[in-house]
């Protein structure tokens, strides 16, 4: 899933940390990350992170509550 103009990356981050199962960042390389992974998250925010939000990142969810709970929040901001 694509996930756009992320403006509050700290609760985005922490909706990741809620998650169940695993979460993988997507890069345009094709490697996936575990954005699960504090390091995975900085190295996250270094390669996308401009204007004080994150424009578009491609993740992958396995579990469907978290996808559920990721699609929440980006449509409430919760």
């Amino acid at each position: 899933m694509k996930v756009m103009n992320i403006t509050n990356v700290n609760a985005f981050f922490k909706v990741i940390d809620e998650c169940s199962g695993k979460v993988e960042l997507v890069t345009t390389e094709g490697d996936r990350l575990n954005l699960k992974s504090k390091l995975s998250q900085y190295v996250a925010l270094a390669n996308v992170f401009s204007d004080g939000k994150i424009g578009e990142l491609e993740i992958v969810a396995y579990e469907p509550e978290d996808i559920n709970r990721l699609i929440s929040f980006m449509y409430n901001g919760e």
